[in-house]
């Protein structure tokens, strides 16, 4: 290849906060020169047969979720996603490595490359590495807290969009304390959380008398958030029937409630968030386009955890110091940041923040946890000039005993320190796992006979897999 064949698409440097996108495609060329392609930005692109992927290949042999490309200051970095097929650059299998622009990577029968045409662009960058809560020093959170900080300050609604455990409603709560609302009331509804029912009163109130059980007039959420913000989380579980109701309120900043004929004047700015592809729901009928375009005022995408790895020592930090007492990495484990950086966390932030509360509490279990790469167990002190004593045969069973019983003093003693549902999703989270994992073993990684065996469905053991980070067989 000549020089300008193995020219590298990089993101660069550009001044006073900002970066340089180059202007690039990635585009697949599918049998009989079929060619499909999409823009490369700064978010993480999925290539694969699946609805959701940024970039569709009508391609047998490739896998639903097959690979991801990621422009970075290095390149363009391909990765395969546990592929059936795998991927291929000429001849030799990669797990991840850089794509050159004139290079050729093979997925099943497919071809991609990296094409560049026109100027590039230049993304503002913030000049902090907070936005509220929230912390990030990755050029893609940099980027997203420029974004923020100008919607802030404008009455725009917010549509935010990530996988579950990114932080979204940490980004809510920021950009209510940024906007000129921040004295007013903030207001959080999950839409996944209420009975579908029950969605209508919940936001819009409801009179006396307007059904069973409704014993005096309440104020919806949506009068209750009147001179703030109303969050709105899981937006895509709104029921369809709904969506019109919202959509009226929104553009004429009236509602009415249950079982009343008046109308009632509201001034509140929303955002909402959902992990759904809002696109392909519209697309398949099951949420409403005119809503989608009315709360995607201002859209922004809340990447996941692993496009962000600069920021996972920022945040184990900060979730070692909200422990009681607070903590500091020499209280993990011997080389566990190696492998925090290493891990996928597919369950994002919430994921990475419930693991280091299984840490400090189990830090026996790390190996399992992370995986086999951790340092040796340290040896307990025997104190200087003294060896380990021998145990007296007289009292070993009553020592033991009590050794075990506070060892299980010791772990019920760290659950304490932290809240309840802090402590419970610790202790859930560690069950599951181990569960999951050796009952996986037993049936040879296979999801159905582990899913018959357990008695639960293979969308459950599915999800279970991909938010433990396990491995199972049967994915395309």
């Amino acid at each position: 290849m000549g020089a300008t064949e193995t020219k590298l698409c990089t993101l660069t440097d550009g001044e006073e906060n900002t970066v340089v996108l180059p202007s690039a495609q990635v585009v697949a060329t599918l049998p009989h020169n079929i060619t499909r392609e999409a823009p490369l930005t700064m978010d993480m692109m999925v290539v694969g047969t699946g609805p959701e992927c940024d970039l569709i290949v009508p391609d047998a042999r490739v896998s639903r979720r097959h690979c991801e490309l990621k422009l970075t200051r290095r390149g363009v970095v391909l990765r395969d996603l546990g592929s059936k097929n795998g991927t291929f650059i000429g001849e030799i299998p990669v797990m991840e490595a850089i794509l050159p622009v004139g290079a050729v990577a093979t997925i099943g029968s497919t071809r991609l490359s990296i094409a560049l045409g026109g100027a590039p662009s230049l993304v503002r960058l913030s000049a902090s590495e907070r936005f509220g809560e929230a912390i990030g020093r990755s050029v893609v959170m940099r980027a997203l807290f420029a974004q923020l900080e100008r919607a802030a300050a404008t009455s725009e609604t917010i549509l935010l969009l990530g996988e579950s455990g990114t932080g979204k409603e940490v980004l809510a709560r920021a950009i209510h304390a940024a906007s000129p609302r921040r004295d007013g009331p903030l207001v959080i509804f999950d839409c996944s959380a209420v009975a579908p029912s029950l969605v209508e009163a919940e936001l819009f109130g409801y009179t006396r008398g307007a059904f069973t059980g409704a014993v005096a007039p309440h104020a919806g959420l949506i009068e209750q958030a009147d001179g703030g913000t109303l969050f709105i989380d899981e937006l895509g579980e709104l029921p369809l029937d709904l969506q019109p109701k919202l959509l009226r309120a929104l553009e004429a900043r009236q509602i009415r409630r249950v079982g009343s004929s008046e109308w009632r004047a509201f001034d509140a700015r929303v955002v909402a968030a959902t992990h759904r592809d809002l696109r392909a729901r519209v697309a398949e009928g099951t949420f409403r386009q005119d809503l989608y375009y009315r709360l995607a005022v201002v859209e922004v995408r809340v990447p996941g955890l692993r496009e962000r790895k600069d920021d996972i020592p920022a945040l184990v930090e900060r979730f070692l110091a909200a422990q009681t007492p607070p903590r500091a990495l020499s209280d993990l484990p011997p080389n566990v940041m190696d492998l925090l950086l290493s891990h996928d966390w597919p369950g994002n932030v919430r994921e990475l923040r419930n693991m280091i509360s299984r840490l400090v509490i189990f830090p026996d279990l790390a190996r399992e946890a992370l995986g086999a790469a951790l340092a040796p167990r340290r040896a307990e002190a025997v104190p200087p000039g003294r060896g380990p004593e021998a145990p007296s045969p007289v009292g070993a069973a009553e020592r033991a005993e009590a050794s075990a019983a506070g060892r299980a003093e010791d772990g019920l003693g760290a659950l304490l320190l932290m809240q309840l549902h802090a402590a419970r999703d610790a202790v859930i989270e560690q069950f599951e796992r181990r569960y999951i994992a050796a009952k996986l073993r037993e049936h040879g990684g296979n999801v159905s006979r582990t899913a018959d065996a357990i008695g639960v469905s293979r969308q459950l053991v599915y999800r279970l897999i991909e938010r433990y980070g396990l491995r199972g067989t049967e994915r395309a």
